[in-house]
This record gives C-alpha cells, sequence and structure tokens, in this order.
C-alpha cells in the first residue's frame, strides 16, 4: 500500500469500533484497534484505502474479499503482510498507520471465522468457499446472504459434524473420567486441542447437584411422576447422558427432596397468608382408597391487598373414616391451627353428595361456631359447590333416559363399524334431505356433555335411524318414536345445565357474584317446565327441579347477597329475579335478603378498619363530624353543623352504595378491579366485599372438568399414592399447585452465544 500523507498521518483523539470505544493509544477488547503502531482489529483505514472484513476499497476501486494486492505481492484474505509483518485471520498489522475518524459502525466478526478461512474457487470468478481449518472439508459461502452464510459453518462445528472436534471431545471426556494414557501407558492424557468452542445458552453455567436434585423432585411432582423413576434404567442412562456428574438418588432420598419442595412453598404461602387483608373461604374436597382410609383436602381462596382472587391447597389430610360425622370438622380444625387462620374463616364449600349434605353442615356448623366468630351468625357459613350440583342434575337427567342411551351409543358404533356403513347412513341421511352438519359420535361416559352432544347430533339423524333398520337387516338398535321424544325432552333440559356451565368457564375470575345469574335462571326454568303439558318433558323437569331446588334452598341467600356486591346489579336484580320466581310472595324473600345484607354489614362496622391489612385509615366522610373552626366568627354556625349531624345521622357506606344509580353494563367489567377503586369512598363495605367475593361456589375452577363427575363427590386415590407414607402425599398434592403459580427460574445467562472452551 502506498505511504499516507501528512495530512492522514493525523491522530484521532476517539474511534468507536463495534460497542467499544478507544482514546489515545488505548486498546479495548471487543473489536481490537491500534492507532499509530498498534494494531487494528475488524478494519484498517491506510491513506485512501479502507480494509473491510469482505471487501476492500482502494480509490474508486473495489476488491473482492478473496483477493488483495499489497504493493507486487499478492495476498490470501487471512494473511497480509505490511514490510515483515504479517497479520493472520483478521488481524492486521502495519508499521506507521493513522486511521481517520470512523463514520459508521462495525458489526463484530464472527468467531465462526477461528475455525475456517475462505478460499476462491478456482476457474470460476467471484465464487468462493469456507474451509474448515481441522478436517479441511470446504462449503458454500456467500457473504452478506442467508442462503449460504454462517449458520452451516456455526452448524460443523457445534454439532460433532467436524470430525477432528469430535475426535478432541473423546478425549477430553476419557481423560476426565482417568481413561486416557498415553503410548507408554502411563495414565498421561492427551492434550486437547487448545482452544475449542461451542453454542450455549449459559455462557458461565455451572453443574450443581442439589439444584439439579430440586429440579427433578419439581418434575415428578408437577407431573405426577412415581417417585421410583429414579431407579428405572432408562431414566438414569438419560440423565447420565445429559450430566454424567449427575448422581441420581434413591427413592428415600427423593422423598426428601419432595419434601424440602413442600416445606419451601409452605412457608411462602404463610407469609402471604399472614399478610391476607380479609377472611379465607376453604373448600373441601373428599378422597378415598381401596383401604378403609381416606383423605380430606382443603383449599383455600382470599382476595389479596390488590384485590387478586387466589386459591391455593392447604392440606391433604389422611383420616380414618372420610365419611364420619367428625372426619370433616377435625380436619378443618386441624388445618385453620396449622395455618394460623383460627379466627378468620368466613365460609366452607363442599364437596359432596346431596344425601350426606345436612349432615356435614349442622356438624360442622356447631363444631366451628364456638371456636370461631362466624359472620351474620353462620348462616353463610356452608354453601355447595355449583359444578357438583349442575353434575347431578345432569346425570339424574341421562339416568332416566339410560336405556334409550344405550340403544343409540350402540346405533352409531354399529355406523362407524366400516366405512361401507358409514357411506350408507350419508346416503340414507342426502336421500332424506336431513339439513344437520353434525357428526356422530360415541361420548365419555364421565363427562355430561360429551353424552349431551352424542344426543343431539343422534336427534337429527332419528329418521336416518328408523330407514336404515328397515333397509339392514343387521341392525335392529333403532328408538321407538316415544323414545326420540324421551330423548328430545332430556336435550331440552340439559340445554339449561350446558350453557350455565359454559357461562361459568367462559369467565376469567369467576368471583362468587356471577354465579346467581346462572342459579335463579335455572331456577326459574325448571319451576315453569313443571306444568309442561307433555308428560314426559314435565316428568323429567320434576325430578331435575327437585334435586336443584335443594340447592336453591341452602345458598339462595349467600348467591343474592354476592350479587348485592355487584354494582351493576345491587338489590334491583334480586327484586326483578325474585319476581319471576315467586311471584306475589318475592317481597317477602327480597326482605331476608336486605335484612341479613344489613347485619352482615354491622358485624364489619364492629371491626377496626385498620384490620383491612391495606394501610387505609381513611374514614368515610359522612361518619365524621365537621371539626370546628376558629377566628372567622361562625362558631354558631359549627354548633349548627353540630345539632344537625346530631338529630339527622348520615347514611351508612351501605345505604349510599345501594342509593347510586347502578353501574353502566360494560364488557369486560372486572369487579374486583372497580372494589379497589372504591375502597377509600366504602372502606368498611369494600371489606365486606372482599370476603363475599372471594367465597368460592364451585370447587371446579375450568376447563372440560366441570362437567366431570370425576372431579365432583368422593374421589379415588390411586394404589400407588395409597401405598405412600401420608405426609408424602401431602407433600405431592399441594406443591404440585403451589409449583403452578411460582414465579419461572431467573435467566442464568444471555440466548445463545459463541462460548470459548479452554
Amino acid at each position: 500500500m502506498g505511504e499516507p500523507n501528512g495530512h492522514e498521518n493525523a491522530m484521532v483523539n476517539e474511534m468507536v469500533v463495534g460497542d467499544d470505544m478507544m482514546h489515545g493509544n488505548e486498546m479495548v477488547d471487543g473489536s481490537e484497534m491500534i492507532h499509530g503502531d498498534e494494531m487494528v482489529h475488524g478494519e484498517m483505514v491506510q491513506g485512501n484505502e479502507m480494509i473491510h472484513d469482505d471487501e476492500m476499497i482502494h480509490g474508486n476501486e473495489m476488491i473482492q474479499v478473496e483477493d488483495m494486492i499489497h504493493g507486487h505481492e499478492m495476498v490470501h484474505v487471512n494473511d497480509m503482510v505490511n514490510g515483515d509483518e504479517m497479520g493472520h485471520g483478521h488481524e492486521l498489522v502495519s508499521a506507521d498507520v493513522t486511521p481517520p475518524t470512523l463514520t459508521r459502525r462495525r458489526r463484530k466478526k464472527s468467531l465462526v471465522w477461528e475455525h475456517f478461512t475462505i478460499e476462491p474457487v478456482p476457474g470460476e470468478r467471484g465464487c468462493q468457499r469456507a474451509c474448515c481449518n481441522l478436517c479441511k472439508a470446504t462449503f458454500a459461502y456467500s457473504s452478506g446472504t442467508k442462503i449460504a452464510g454462517t449458520s452451516h459453518l456455526k452448524r460443523h462445528i457445534t454439532l460433532g459434524s467436524c470430525p477432528m472436534i469430535k475426535n478432541q471431545e473423546r478425549k477430553l471426556n476419557m481423560a476426565s473420567a482417568g481413561g486416557v494414557t498415553d503410548n507408554d501407558g502411563e495414565g498421561t492424557a492427551e492434550r486437547p486441542a487448545k482452544r475449542r468452542y461451542r453454542y450455549t445458552g449459559f455462557s458461565n453455567a455451572t453443574f450443581d447437584q442439589d439444584r439439579s436434585s430440586s429440579y427433578l423432585a419439581k418434575l415428578i411432582i408437577l407431573h405426577d411422576y412415581p417417585l421410583h423413576i429414579v431407579q428405572q434404567p432408562a431414566f438414569t442412562a438419560f440423565t447420565e447422558s445429559l450430566q454424567p456428574r449427575f448422581r441420581v438418588a434413591d427413592v428415600e432420598t427423593m422423598e426428601g427432596e419432595v419434601y424440602a419442595v413442600y416445606q419451601k412453598g409452605k412457608e411462602s404461602l404463610m407469609q402471604s397468608l399472614s399478610s391476607m387483608p380479609g377472611r379465607i373461604s376453604l373448600t373441601i374436597g373428599l378422597w378415598t382408597t381401596s383401604q378403609t382410609l381416606g383423605y380430606v383436602s382443603l383449599a383455600g381462596q382470599f382476595i389479596d391487598t390488590e384485590w387478586k382472587v387466589h386459591r391455593r391447597m392447604l392440606n391433604f389430610m389422611m383420616v380414618s373414616s372420610p365419611h364420619s360425622e367428625n372426619a370433616l370438622s377435625e380436619a378443618i380444625s386441624s388445618s385453620l391451627t396449622d395455618w394460623n387462620m383460627k379466627d378468620r374463616l368466613f365460609t366452607i364449600t363442599l364437596d359432596n353428595d346431596c344425601s350426606s349434605h345436612d349432615i356435614y353442615s349442622a356438624n360442622l356448623r356447631d363444631h366451628l361456631s364456638n371456636k370461631n366468630n362466624l359472620m351474620l351468625k353462620g348462616q353463610l357459613f356452608v354453601v355447595r359447590c355449583y359444578a357438583n350440583i349442575l353434575n347431578a342434575v345432569a346425570h339424574d337427567v341421562i339416568a332416566s333416559i339410560h336405556g334409550v342411551i344405550y340403544n343409540i351409543r350402540e346405533s352409531i358404533k354399529f355406523i362407524k363399524a366400516s366405512s361401507a356403513r358409514e357411506e350408507r347412513f350419508a346416503e340414507i341421511a342426502l336421500q332424506l334431505e336431513i339439513p344437520s352438519t353434525k357428526t356422530l359420535c360415541l361420548d365419555v361416559t364421565t363427562q355430561w356433555n360429551t353424552t349431551y352432544l352424542m344426543l343431539l347430533a343422534a336427534l337429527d339423524y332419528r329418521q336416518a335411524f328408523t330407514t336404515l333398520e328397515t333397509c339392514d337387516d343387521n341392525y335392529n338398535e333403532s328408538p321407538s318414536a316415544e323414545d326420540w321424544k324421551r330423548v328430545d325432552a332430556a336435550c331440552n333440559y340439559l340445554k339449561f345445565l350446558y350453557d350455565s356451565a359454559h357461562s361459568i368457564m367462559a369467565a376469567a375470575n369467576p368471583t362468587s357474584n356471577l354465579f346467581f345469574h346462572e342459579a335463579w335462571k335455572l331456577q326459574l326454568e325448571l319451576s315453569n317446565a313443571i306444568n309442561h303439558e307433555d308428560q314426559v318433558f314435565s316428568s323429567i323437569a320434576k325430578e331435575m327441579h327437585e334435586r336443584f331446588d335443594k340447592y336453591w334452598k341452602d345458598c339462595n341467600l349467600v348467591l343474592a347477597i354476592a350479587v348485592v356486591m355487584d354494582p351493576r346489579f345491587k338489590m334491583k336484580l334480586v327484586e326483578f329475579s325474585y319476581s319471576k320466581i315467586y311471584g306475589m310472595e318475592a317481597a317477602k324473600y327480597v326482605k331476608v335478603v336486605d335484612d341479613a345484607l344489613h347485619e352482615l354489614y354491622k358485624d364489619y362496622v364492629a371491626q377496626p378498619l385498620s384490620s383491612t391489612g391495606d394501610g387505609n385509615k381513611n374514614v368515610s366522610a359522612s361518619n365524621t363530624a365537621a371539626a370546628p373552626s376558629s377566628g372567622d366568627g361562625l362558631l354558631d354556625f359549627d354548633m349548627y353543623l353540630s345539632e344537625i349531624a346530631i338529630s339527622q345521622p348520615s347514611k351508612s357506606e351501605l345505604e349510599q352504595y345501594l342509593e347510586e344509580a347502578l353501574t353502566p353494563r360494560i364488557q369486560d367489567f372486572e369487579i374486583v378491579d372497580w372494589w379497589k377503586l372504591n375502597t377509600l369512598k366504602f372502606p368498611t363495605l369494600s371489606k365486606m366485599a372482599r370476603d363475599i367475593l372471594a367465597i368460592p361456589m364451585s370447587m371446579v375452577t375450568g376447563g372440560n372438568s366441570i362437567f366431570s363427575s370425576v372431579t365432583t363427590g368422593s374421589r379415588m386415590l390411586d394404589d400407588y399414592r395409597s401405598s405412600l407414607r401420608p405426609e408424602i402425599v401431602e407433600a405431592l398434592f399441594c406443591a404440585k399447585d403451589w409449583l403452578q403459580y411460582a414465579p419461572p427460574p431467573p435467566a442464568e445467562a444471555p440466548g445463545s452465544a459463541m462460548v470459548k472452551m479452554e
């Protein structure tokens, strides 16, 4: 290259390369640049010449990266000679070079080029390939393109495709295991290559046996794997392939890891409950085993200081007889003591069948009322699961027509037994001009919604079934006309249950105020259906109403109070719905709700505001007399105001709330957000609303499980878990619930990066 002129010899004071800056003669790691006699890494400017990674600009000429002319010599891209000095790779040396100030940023040189050299293809102008410096394999390469860029080159050196790197890895692993010897057999391992590179998401990751064991315990808990998975050869082989240094624990040690996860989760939940501003409501589930023992599950639901609804498993306790009169009360009392919640119980929601409900209700109320300050004298204490009553009523309907359902199942099995029969049935439906687009399908007997959908589709093809029976001697399961009428009646009423369940499922946050809407409409429909003119319809409706009416009588008070806490409806919806259900007697039932509401509010007024835990010590302005002023000559006026306040006491928060206009029924209305914003306005009433809205009206929180009979009533604990120690069973169930809400582990390193392995 030509000598730089005087003007070009001026030293720049600052130069920015990539993300690094050098001042004077300093050199910063990253993209390195040297001023004066120093080295420029990344790009070098000399005179009118600028050398880039892939090209060099000289005057008005551009020379491709594979060949650059320096003096009378041809210099390869990775070896540039200047005087007696040589630069290798992208390290270029120049004796007396003073670069001018750079006007643009440069990307860092890819570390791929530590392993590859770009070579031109002889006889093909402008073509070039990348040659692996280790195994000498060549690959297509085109600068600045994604078709033949550097991705495949990175894979060659990181995925073990290069035989030289693979051989180095093998030797290194053997050396670490003490299995590599030199030619003399003296146990001296061959030294690996000086530098190796691999891609990883954890640039500084280190192996931690305890941490890995804890993650294995969480894996077992979350996915219900058996503890003895750690003894299975395939599992141990898999873990060894990932990390040979990991020691897989035995079953007993794994139990300890599981219990440690449980203890840590319990401490965290205990801290959350200690700062809970209101009361807690419990849900109770019964579990049976193949033995005489059983379990009681207890979960707590509450609203925190940020007005977020939480439901957490508290205990999974073994009892000698889960259906005995004292089993539930003893389990609840023990749980409240364990979690320091003795004086903060609000309601319990029972997940049990109707026949035993009264026994549990009376026993629990009597047992706990002496130990807990139950609100409203325990009138709201026992709540029944709404999903449970929907399941119970639905299964009653299905049981009433079980013979017809059997015939329909067998008919669908017959049709789907071969493609020829399916085609024949489709032809019959086409000839009869049946407009239905529903597909015949078999149901899942434990999920009543699938049975409903099966019957609904079969109803549309009732004529096709009858026709098929007349033209196919092998088919004789077609229901009669009377049978189809019973199916029609059953589907008519199952639709009410199906739609109600879907309304609950659609709510992202199913607070207690939502359930009154579903319950009163269902009660009204069934009450009216009893008087249906068709005996088939009225008989099915009568059985359904008998079951649901018992739920309505037990729970309509708590359901109504919950909907009053919804500023969109308040008492107005109660008055409207009761007029539909009770007719002329509606006022009597409305008064029961109104009286209970005011009595409950008095219970909260008697409590200090500081117990909310919100840090809100403001008192409603309507309950505070104006402080007398001084110095303005209006002392008589102040006395007059005081007399008015005494003779005309201000309205309570409850009265103010009920008398205000209803909040517009906008889409995506969040009731908890509304109360959060109005806490200062209604400090006492907001306490009451917080506890009421947190009442779990249903044990089931979403998904198709709301239709499943497996999730309601007594559930069976499998033989494997029944064989475990009770404390381990509790740890598995509770920790699984808690881990679902645990924050994700923090990232230990930035995204994938090429890291050097020394």
